[in-house]
């Protein structure tokens, strides 16, 4: 799983989706997740496209779905 910092501009995350990537594809060579492929978490909101094309295969979408988040609670 990886939050990168957030960029106005979503493509500036890629390099952190294509790293994570990377970490797990030579863990998977290794044979670190048995049959599994292992996930890739990564991608929220605002950057989602950019996480699914780098491999992304869990994104967190909750203020795409939900909107913004209100203040706390009084």
């Amino acid at each position: 799983m990886t939050l990168p910092p957030f960029f106005e501009d979503a493509q500036a995350a890629r390099p952190y989706f294509q790293r994570l990537r990377e970490l797990r594809d030579a863990l998977r060579a290794r044979g670190l997740f048995g049959d599994g492929a292992g996930e890739l978490s990564m991608g929220m909101s605002h950057d989602f496209e950019v996480a699914i094309a780098e491999g992304a295969t869990l994104v967190r979408v909750g203020t795409a779905i939900f909107g913004e988040r209100g203040g706390p609670a009084l």
